[in-house]
């Protein structure tokens, strides 16, 4: 199943980010290697938000990688959203529907 985990970013988010950045890119890729996360980045010029493609059967997992991103901890993130994506198009469907 797909999920996306979609992050409503703090004000201050493009001048705090370098001090958490290599450890919130480090857990990213952990989940990379582990093939739960496709996708993930910030979104729009400037930032006002980011989006995480996760491809897992749990949404639990989605939410420990969340809670355990330093972004989030460090408050550089306001909220975040997980959303269900019933993907049906595309070679990465979950559910492909032709």
């Amino acid at each position: 199943m797909h999920y996306l985990l979609s992050y409503q970013l703090a004000d201050d988010y493009l001048t705090r980010r370098a001090e958490f950045r290599s450890s919130h890119l480090a857990l990213a890729w952990r989940a990379v290697e582990q093939g739960e996360l496709i996708l993930g980045g910030a979104v729009g010029d400037p930032v006002e938000s980011a989006l995480l493609l996760f491809n897992v059967d749990d949404i639990a997992k989605v939410d420990a990688f969340a809670k355990a991103d330093p972004y989030v901890i460090q408050g550089l993130v306001k909220s975040y959203r997980i959303l269900p994506w019933h993907t049906v198009a595309g070679e990465s469907a979950a559910t492909p529907v032709r």
